[in-house]
């Protein structure tokens, strides 16, 4: 009953326009006005929660990229240091003394020296990696000819020589056509004579002679300058080629033959021992004087600066309930806005 009476009271006071303006105007405004306020926060809670998502998700996507890269590039700079060069091959231009060129020997055809060239392996001081073992050979194009299946076994001798010209290694070997008996080389002329007559065949045969076959390259002198000699007169050949073939072992041979495991392992390996070497880096840093002493000053200066902000959050308030408790209520809408 009191309250009832009190509310007449207040709306015969007021009058009905002022009465219905500060009991359901005011309070539907004060309403709407804290509802604005907190959806505004949370938006820009989640608008900086969305940020710091997105900053954080690019910083570890980069350094991902950044080390994953990194571990691609080690990998590939290992393996061109630690896996040589399979081959190396060089052209080999045979030279002799012809007969006929003078006096003595102009009645006679045919060359009167043995065929020998000079093969520059390289201008570099080493071209041949240390501790590898090299298979060195010497492939010749031999015509069938029948100077060729007379002329038997035949000797080829190879002289490897350092930059100064000094002896650094030495090697003979014997060679000749393989023998094809008369009734099998009449059906491969046969059953080959067309390609023979169109070109795309020759009757020839490569004849590939084995020098070294493991040859290792030393320190103090490495290879630069090869000299072949073919010790025969009456050889008859196309054209040769000298080659020296890395023989791969162990680690390097896995590598060479299977490319894309030791790749995908090798990188692996490198991404793995990255990441810890960072994270031992990191627990290292948070862990050191330094840090720990930063972090301290850094507290005081947010709990100070909490301080005084809590202290200016109530004179703040203090002021505003002072000017409600003194204001009309024209100023108190005007206040929440």
């Amino acid at each position: 009953m009191f309250g009832l009476f009190s509310t007449i009271a207040s709306f015969l006071r007021l009058g009905p326009r002022e009465y219905v303006r500060q009991k359901f105007k005011l309070p539907l405004v004060k309403f709407i006005h804290d509802t604005v306020n907190l959806y505004k926060s949370r938006t820009k809670t989640g608008v900086n929660n969305i940020r710091e998502i997105l900053l954080r998700g690019t910083v570890i996507v980069f350094i991902t990229a950044l080390l994953v890269w990194l571990s691609i590039f080690m990998y590939i700079a290992f393996y061109y240091v630690y896996v040589p060069t399979i081959s190396h091959e060089r052209p080999v231009h045979l030279k002799f003394k012809p007969c006929g060129a003078g006096d003595s020997y102009k009645h006679i055809k045919g060359i009167c020296s043995f065929p020998s060239a000079h093969v520059q392996l390289t201008k570099q001081s080493q071209l041949l990696m240390m501790g590898q073992p090299y298979k060195v050979h010497l492939d010749l194009d031999m015509p069938e000819s029948p100077t060729n299946r007379q002329l038997g076994m035949f000797m080829v001798c190879v002289d490897f020589r350092g930059k100064r010209g000094q002896l650094l290694a030495n090697s003979c070997r014997s060679a000749m056509l393989h023998y094809r008996g008369p009734l099998l080389d009449t059906i491969y002329k046969i059953v080959f004579s067309p390609f023979f007559v169109l070109g795309s065949a020759e009757e020839k045969q490569n004849v590939h002679i084995e020098l070294f076959s493991d040859y290792e390259e030393t320190e103090q002198e490495p290879v630069t300058d090869i000299y072949v000699e073919v010790q025969s007169r009456f050889i008859e050949i196309y054209s040769a080629k000298f080659a020296v073939n890395a023989q791969f072992s162990g680690l390097r041979y896995v590598m060479f033959h299977w490319p894309i495991l030791s790749a995908a392992l090798g990188i692996t390996a490198n991404l793995f021992f990255i990441a810890l070497t960072c994270m031992m880096s990191w627990y290292q840093i948070i862990h050191s004087e330094e840090y720990l002493h930063f972090i301290d000053n850094h507290e005081k200066k947010v709990d100070s600066s909490v301080v005084d902000y809590d202290d200016n959050s109530l004179m703040e308030e203090k002021e505003v309930r002072q000017r409600r408790n003194g204001s009309s209520d024209e100023e108190y809408v005007e206040d929440l806005h």
